[in-house]
């Protein structure tokens, strides 16, 4: 089934290459939005049963191998939005989810500050009691579909010098009074923005989850998110390797094919090993959050995170390698995923994070 399931988003992927591609970079390709949404990807991941994790890998890494600009639009909408099909109140998710299953809202999760990025405890926007609801104040950095996007799942802290207890999830739509942002010029193609927040009055019933529990409802969304990161960059290293396998077979040299020399062969050997050794990571990783295996799921998330995007990494660094110059043509898609790969290794928990991970539940005898 997951085969399956990796091969059907595949497809879709092809289909959606040409809107994809009609989209201006840094900014929401409302078009592609929506033509996933005609897909049905984002009716089986807001189900009634909620996506597991293992067919949320599948279809990122399926979506991946194609168009990394329809697989980060797919998974920016679902993290926005999953917090509040998870945890919002009835009349809440009925008034968000419906739109956004369709691609008529554009949804982000509002977590990082200047200040607060690993260390999600530290962050400083404030949300103040005022009757009924709340006064935010504050700034966001670093956030996918900002300021573009309609609705943000945004954390903000209610109880000071409380860390990560005394944090709480807000919905926050871009028609509320005191927000405003700007975008972040990145490296990357897809959208990223500031947010500033002035004063924002939430209502009550824009809360999830609990009061100063908003840190379980990030956690909870990221869980399940975090091997499909891994995902993510499976699929990317997969393409990249196609290109090189299929450069190394048709291009000679010295009257041989390149795939025979040992120089290129092995490296590309060791790049196959890699990707299978990740992908079993990643699945090993889905399987923990879908059959609740507390114990394991956080070092395994960090193992499958860690070891598959360094491997998409070393994926694209070894096929541009291999290609030489044709491989860095400025509207190739090497040159493409060379833009692309790098920011799965930061965001979500840095390389270095999830090593601090690693290292602290094999200590603890978790894995």
């Amino acid at each position: 089934m997951t085969r399956a399931l990796v091969e059907e988003c595949e497809r879709v992927g092809h289909a959606l290459v040409e809107v994809a591609e009609s989209g201006e970079p840094g900014k929401v390709n409302r078009s592609l939005v929506e033509a996933i949404a005609s897909h049905g990807l984002f009716d089986r991941l807001f189900s009634d049963n909620t996506v597991t994790a293992t067919d949320l890998c599948a279809m990122r890494q399926g979506l991946a191998r194609v168009s990394t600009e329809s697989e980060t639009a797919f998974a920016v909408q679902g993290l926005g939005a999953i917090p509040i099909h998870l945890t919002g109140q009835a009349a809440l998710k009925g008034r968000v989810i419906p739109e956004v299953r369709r691609g008529g809202t554009v949804a982000a999760f509002a977590l990082t500050e200047p200040g607060a990025g690993s260390d999600a405890g530290a962050l400083v926007t404030t949300a103040e009691r005022d009757g009924d609801g709340f006064r935010l104040s504050g700034e966001k950095a670093y956030i996918s579909n900002a300021p573009e996007a309609d609705v943000y799942t945004l954390f903000a802290r209610t109880t000071p010098d409380a860390g990560s207890r005394g944090i709480t999830a807000f919905v926050v739509t871009s028609d509320m009074d005191g927000l405003s942002g700007e975008h972040i010029p990145m490296l990357s193609p897809h959208p990223l923005g500031r947010l500033h927040l002035d004063g924002v009055f939430v209502p009550g019933e824009n809360v999830l989850g609990q009061v100063d529990n908003g840190f379980r409802v990030a956690m909870q969304t990221l869980d399940l998110f975090r091997p499909s990161v891994g995902a993510f960059a499976l699929g990317m290293a997969e393409a990249a390797l196609r290109i090189a396998t299929s450069h190394a077979t048709t291009r000679t040299a010295f009257g041989a094919p390149i795939s025979d020399f040992q120089g290129v062969s092995h490296q590309l050997a060791d790049v196959r090993l890699a990707i299978e050794s990740a992908e079993l990571l990643v699945y090993s990783a889905a399987a923990a959050h879908d059959d609740s295996d507390t114990e394991t799921l956080t070092g395994k998330a960090a193992m499958a995170k860690l070891h598959a995007t360094e491997t998409a990494q070393l994926a694209v660094d070894t096929a541009i390698q291999v290609l030489g110059a044709r491989g860095l043509e400025a509207d190739s898609t090497l040159a493409h995923l060379y833009l692309e790969v790098r920011a799965p290794r930061i965001y979500e928990g840095t390389s270095e994070i999830q090593r601090n991970i690693i290292a602290r539940e094999m200590f603890n005898g978790r894995i």
